[in-house]
């Protein structure tokens, strides 16, 4: 008789958390790649956001300190878009992030077979193994991404003091630069999601007598 076994969901979530203190030091490797990329979406929003800032206060002093810094505004504008380069740059880290999540969770479900193995003998369903690998993917994710939103954010902050000096701190955006940092922490937790789908699926497909052979 097949036996199924129906843990609830705060299990899963102390069985995952406990498998990322096993494996603290490749989760944290796993986590920084998504730190730096959302850095560098966070810095690249923030730093736009508090020069549209400054040029919303309409000073002549804004205006010219903006056009010193390079950015490409005219008199009567209200918006700075991010350029070209800054959106591939971004969207380039992005896809660099989430092929380095596939990778690691792909070795860490090869570094997993006999674990993977043994819950499935002891009967765990496949959608319990995927959920296992899901609130890893989503405890990194939140952690990294809310880590690299705040060092992004606080970075742009300091570069645009240095750019534009006392001018930031009369215009800080300070609700926009909020939502930036929520937006670019919800985004992290997709990508890491995103990165863990292919991963999950194979280690909740596998067979349990094809992950107990292979040899350690």
């Amino acid at each position: 008789m097949e036996r199924l076994v129906a843990l609830p969901f705060g299990k899963s979530v102390e069985i995952a958390y406990q498998s990322i203190r096993v494996r603290f030091f490749r989760s944290l490797i796993t986590t920084l790649s998504l730190v730096l990329a959302v850095a560098f979406l966070c810095y690249v929003q923030a730093g736009n956001r508090i020069a549209e800032a400054i040029l919303q206060t309409g000073t002549d002093a804004g205006f010219r300190t903006l056009l010193q810094a390079g950015y490409d505004v005219q008199p009567g504008d209200a918006a700075i878009g991010e350029s070209a380069k800054q959106r591939w740059l971004v969207i380039l880290s992005l896809l660099v992030c989430v092929v380095g999540i596939v990778n690691a969770q792909l070795m860490a479900v090869t570094e997993r077979f006999r674990e993977i193995g043994t819950m499935k003998c002891l009967g765990a369903l496949d959608s319990f193994i995927l959920r296992l690998f899901l609130l890893e993917a989503l405890m990194q994710g939140f952690i990294g991404a809310a880590a690299g939103a705040l060092l992004g954010a606080v970075f742009a902050v300091a570069s645009s003091a240095v750019q534009f000096g006392a001018l930031v701190f009369t215009a800080l955006p300070l609700g926009g630069i909020t939502m930036i940092i929520l937006t670019a922490t919800s985004t992290g937790c997709l990508l890491s999601l995103l990165g863990v789908v292919f991963p999950a699926v194979k280690a909740a497909r596998m067979a349990p007598v094809e992950a107990m052979r292979v040899e350690e």
